[in-house]
């Protein structure tokens, strides 16, 4: 069975380059205030952009001159993220689904002394997911495994209706990986970057969007 492509923003010339090219700089990037406000806005522009997927429904709005039609969405999607790093990025999307409810999710790398990782999912904090659509984005899409094992976890516990995986920048290993264990789910990035270092980190990508956003782990 054939899986969806993925949506990819910055094959498209628009103002979100700006944004994302302001991430990716070094220099800019010293500003943590403007770091995560682009964030927010890449979050932004991606809801629109799954919006356009969803479903919706004919509705009669009463204007002080007549009735409009407008289509109005059937079901606002549940937003989640996985913490620390794509806090400022679930920001955006629900600027846009303002009337959504919001999934956290704890997950982290623990590094062997070999170097490798195994990723520790620590605790789930959702309402119930069954029969909605999830929307369930991060910062950066690596290897692509604390998505994976995620939402895996939630498929477990709930019997979603549709899956949306939303990232700034993914690596293509990463969407390979995803697309493997999650045939279904359709991802939504606005780059994709080919290479990766030893330690997972995206090449070029942008560095450690949590660090970034919020200051150096201890």
């Amino acid at each position: 069975m054939p899986t969806t492509q993925p949506f990819v923003l910055n094959k498209t010339n628009s103002i979100a380059n700006q944004f994302l090219a302001e991430l990716r700089d070094a220099n800019i990037q010293q500003d943590k205030f403007r770091f995560r406000q682009n964030q927010e806005r890449l979050g932004g522009i991606l809801a629109y952009e799954i919006s356009k997927t969803l479903d919706y429904i004919e509705q009669e709005v009463q204007t002080p001159l007549g009735i409009a039609p407008v289509n109005m969405l059937v079901d606002a999607p549940v937003i989640g993220t996985i913490m620390r790093a794509g806090l400022p990025f679930h920001q955006g999307f629900i600027n846009f689904f303002d009337r959504s409810p919001s999934a956290f999710i704890t997950a982290f790398r623990k590094v062997k002394k070999s170097g490798s990782f195994t990723i520790q999912l620590n605790h789930i904090s959702s309402p119930d997911l069954t029969g909605k659509t999830l929307i369930l984005c991060d910062t950066m899409l690596a290897t692509g495994q604390s998505m994976v094992i995620v939402c895996k976890e939630l498929m477990a516990l709930y019997d979603i209706k549709q899956l949306h995986i939303a990232c700034i920048i993914a690596s293509t290993e990463g969407i390979a990986h995803v697309r493997a264990n999650l045939p279904k789910a359709k991802i939504c990035t606005c780059a994709v970057d080919d290479e990766m270092t030893s330690k997972a980190y995206i090449v070029p990508g942008l560095g450690d969007a949590g660090d970034l956003a919020f200051g150096e782990k201890a």
